[in-house]
């Protein structure tokens, strides 16, 4: 179900110069999204509105497709998360992380996912 695919600058590098550091981030990834209380199509929706509320808008795009993709989620259940993100962040979070979600919608990077 997860992908094993890791975004942030350096990564790359890290992967190539630190294998054994690179392990531990594949690692923590897997005890982080384990799935033993909140599902993984929750944990990816507070995912999205963690990094949202940081206007993040690089973030945000890729844990959007990535969840899309990945489990299915819809717009519709982004919508609701960016709705809290709008009371919790305010007005600047909201409107970028909209943006993203209405670039991916133009862009059909997710085609039919989003109808």
């Amino acid at each position: 179900m997860k992908e094993g695919v890791f975004y942030g600058k350096g990564i790359k590098e890290m992967k190539d110069e630190f294998p054994e550091l690179y392990k531990l981030v594949e690692d923590l990834n897997e005890i982080v999204f384990d799935g033993k209380v909140l599902d993984y199509k929750t944990q990816k929706l507070i995912a999205i509105g963690i990094v949202a509320s940081k206007h993040n808008t690089g973030a945000t795009r890729k844990q959007m497709v990535s969840s899309m993709k990945e489990v299915g989620v819809t717009k519709d259940e982004i919508m609701d998360v960016l709705k809290v993100v709008l009371l919790t962040s305010g007005m600047p979070a909201f409107n970028r992380a909209v943006k993203v979600l209405k670039g991916i919608e133009e862009e059909k990077i997710v085609g039919d996912l989003l109808d």
